[in-house]
């Protein structure tokens, strides 16, 4: 998957020239680290840098045309500040994404305050139904979003049920656990308040937030859906939480329904699952120790 000879960054010039300018010329590829699915670079140009990934087109089909679209949704609530797209296209056997380029920089004193009341503000777009008109991806693993018109159906047979199907078949969960998860969702009605249908972000862990050169939070690799707003709240405290600021702006503008902390376990099922599926470690514990108590 070599990006570095001459032929494969004229196609990235091309690609970029006809959404920005059609004198654009790569000086330099720079490789970045972070990414587990995709090969991430930065294009140095005459015209700026750009963020580039790209990956084996067969392997993930339509990863990047959906990630645009998620993408697009989200910047066009006016919230939060999300990559803006710059081209998506296909190369010979690999897919490419390229995006603005977002030089970091560190934290502004009010951060977390902002990232709160942004999330909250995008909450509040809303849907009469739970899930999304097309599916996608959370990391390499394909999301099914079908419409449901409740949380609870919509939180065991598009979310919980095809991870842990995907557990059992290879053989990382066993039935004892597919019995704990059935006695558990027949007492989910009870655990979760009513709540509309919010757009969320669906991956908003520590790894998938920054702070641009101004100190402004910025948001990508989304896996968006509308859903219950308290999955977003709970991935965000999955992998050691945000900053107690992020919670109390996030509460000023859109309350959450009393006893929230308590459901945080419930709602990062779903990620834990996921998590499983995709790396080793110690998660399936993590689950076990959660379901045990219901």
């Amino acid at each position: 998957m070599e990006i570095y000879h001459p032929s494969m960054n004229d196609i990235l010039a091309e690609e970029i020239g006809r959404a920005i300018d059609n004198s654009i010329q790569i000086h330099e590829v720079i490789p970045l680290a972070g990414g587990s699915i995709n090969t991430a670079i930065q294009l140095k140009t005459n015209h700026g840098s750009y963020f580039a990934k790209y990956n084996s087109h067969d392997k993930y089909k339509g990863m990047f045309e959906l990630e645009a679209k998620n993408l697009e949704i989200l910047n066009g609530t006016r919230t939060l500040h999300v990559p803006q797209i710059i081209s998506v296209f296909t190369y010979e056997d690999l897919d490419f994404l390229v995006l603005e380029y977002i030089q970091s920089g560190s934290p502004h004193y009010e951060f977390w305050t902002d990232l709160g009341f942004g999330l909250a503000h995008q909450h509040k777009n809303q849907s009469p139904t739970f899930g999304l008109q097309y599916n996608n991806y959370i990391g390499s693993l394909p999301q099914t979003n079908e419409p449901s018109d409740t949380w609870i159906k919509f939180f065991v047979e598009k979310r919980l049920e095809p991870m842990l199907k995907m557990a059992v078949d290879s053989g990382k969960a066993d039935i004892f656990l597919v019995e704990k998860f059935e006695s558990l969702y027949r007492k989910l009605g009870d655990i979760f308040p009513p709540e509309p249908a919010c757009l969320l972000h669906g991956d908003l862990w520590s790894g998938n937030i920054m702070s641009n050169v101004d100190g402004d939070p910025v948001v990508y690799d989304p896996a968006i859906y509308y859903g219950h707003r308290e999955m977003d709240i709970a991935m965000s405290k999955l992998f050691g939480g945000f900053e107690v600021e992020f919670y109390d702006a996030y509460n000023e503008v859109y309350p959450l329904e009393p006893h929230w902390e308590q459901r945080m376990q419930i709602c990062n099922l779903y990620p834990l699952l996921v998590h499983v599926n995709l790396f080793v470690g110690s998660y399936i514990q993590s689950i076990k120790n959660i379901v045990n108590r219901y």
